[in-house]
């Protein structure tokens, strides 16, 4: 689960770990497909094509302090979930940090 999780994590990159069924992590996907993302820079990850979805999502309680999807993270950081994101998006910092990153197109 480990290794899974952080191969994702990649500077420069933004990494979305959701399940399909989640409607929280529907909503995060959503709002980040508003994003003019450059390719590569934005990763999805559906943790249910793993067999170890309860072992991924004990590894994000180690690493986040919260086993909960969406995961999101920037870089090696992880900012949160779905209310995190929006909150990001409504206040600015969301553009601000993907520009800095460049990520954007």
């Amino acid at each position: 689960a480990e290794e899974f999780v952080d191969s994702h994590l990649k500077p420069g990159r933004m990494v979305l770990f959701m399940k399909p069924t989640c409607p929280f992590c529907r909503r995060a996907e959503e709002l980040l497909c508003q994003y003019p993302f450059k390719r590569e820079s934005l990763v999805i990850v559906d943790i249910t094509v793993t067999r170890n979805t309860e072992k991924i999502q004990d590894y994000f309680q180690q690493l986040t302090g919260a086993r909960t999807v969406p995961r999101i993270f920037i870089g090696k950081e992880c900012i949160g979930g779905c209310s995190e994101l929006q909150e990001m998006d409504r206040s600015g910092e969301l553009m601000v940090r993907l520009i800095e990153m460049g990520a954007l197109t």
